[in-house]
């Protein structure tokens, strides 16, 4: 990859986790060996085992799934970097991987890191009795359709967009009663899909007011360094590279949509020419390569993308 084009390095959030992710990186390379151990020592949690061979169910739950994620994010990104030398011209992440972008940006502490979103993991698992909240991806209708949706189903109780994903891709939140009857609506007023999503809370919508309330006092307790590299945040999908706004950000989020296609699209007016996905799946090249025709996009999520990278 060339170091004089424009590269944006994105970061995964929640639903890009499998048992096995991270797993060859850590058997190959010293720095992700190091990362999963401080990891487990900060966490407590016995992240090399869920990550490598825990089963799907226990990955699935929230407190366990957001320091997952980020411990692989950051051990493929020391990885890349200890490789390649290669260093963004700005970064974002998809919700959780809203922190791996700012450990990536030396904003926050990557010990720091782990303890808040597993901190922030409970929280939203706790805000919200299990079964009282839903999400459901809807396919093929535009935003402002899924806004006059989500307020027709509410019938007095929460449903708001909670994704902005892009190409045609919605995610809604809310209680599961309105959550439903927006599933309903969308299909009769021409979505081409509507699903449920099978997550333990309903994120980014009022809902999770209790746990931002949480994630406000956490995040108290922590240091943000100056950082020059900006992050294209959630909340404004506009570049950040003010140390004093991060926290408030980081609490807001919590409630707000993740304003992803916005985000993809102030990286194209940037001039951004490469991204590449740093974590994880493949979730957000598959976004971002629906958004734009112009991006080129490429995945870092084990030893396999190296090489693919290594070529390009």
């Amino acid at each position: 990859m060339g170091e004089r084009a424009k590269v944006a390095f994105v970061f995964p959030g929640q639903g890009s986790q499998y048992v096995g992710m991270g797993k060859d990186l850590y058997e190959q390379f010293n720095i992700a060996r190091r990362t999963f151990t401080e990891a487990e020592e900060i966490s407590g949690l016995p992240l090399i085992r869920l990550c490598f061979s825990g089963t799907e169910k226990e990955l699935k739950l929230t407190e366990y799934t957001q320091p997952a994620i980020l411990t692989v994010s950051i051990a493929a990104l020391r990885v890349f970097e200890s490789e390649f030398g290669l260093r963004p011209f700005c970064v974002a992440g998809h919700s959780l991987g809203e922190y791996s972008a700012l450990v990536s940006v030396g904003a926050l502490a990557f010990s720091d890191a782990v303890g808040v979103v597993r901190e922030r993991g409970r929280l939203m698992q706790e805000a919200v009795p299990s079964g009282k909240g839903s999400m459901a991806v809807i396919l093929g209708l535009e935003t402002q359709e899924v806004d006059s949706i989500c307020e027709a189903a509410s019938e007095g109780e929460v449903v708001a967009p909670a994704n902005l994903n892009g190409g045609g891709q919605i995610v809604i939140a809310g209680e599961r009663g309105a959550v439903l009857r927006a599933m309903s609506l969308a299909s009769d007023r021409g979505a081409k899909r509507v699903l449920e999503l099978s997550v333990s809370a309903p994120f980014h919508c009022s809902l999770m007011r209790p746990a931002s309330e949480g994630l406000k006092k956490v995040l108290a307790a922590v240091t943000i360094q100056p950082f020059s590299v900006g992050v294209v945040t959630n909340v404004e999908a506009t570049l950040n590279v003010d140390s004093n706004r991060v926290k408030s950000l980081l609490v807001e989020q919590a409630v707000r949509p993740v304003r992803w296609e916005e985000s993809v699209r102030y990286l194209e007016a940037l001039g951004c020419e490469r991204v590449v996905e740093i974590g994880p799946g493949k979730v957000l090249s598959g976004l971002i390569k629906r958004i734009s025709s112009h991006l080129q996009v490429a995945n870092l999520g084990g030893c396999q993308d190296l090489k693919k990278i290594a070529l390009n």
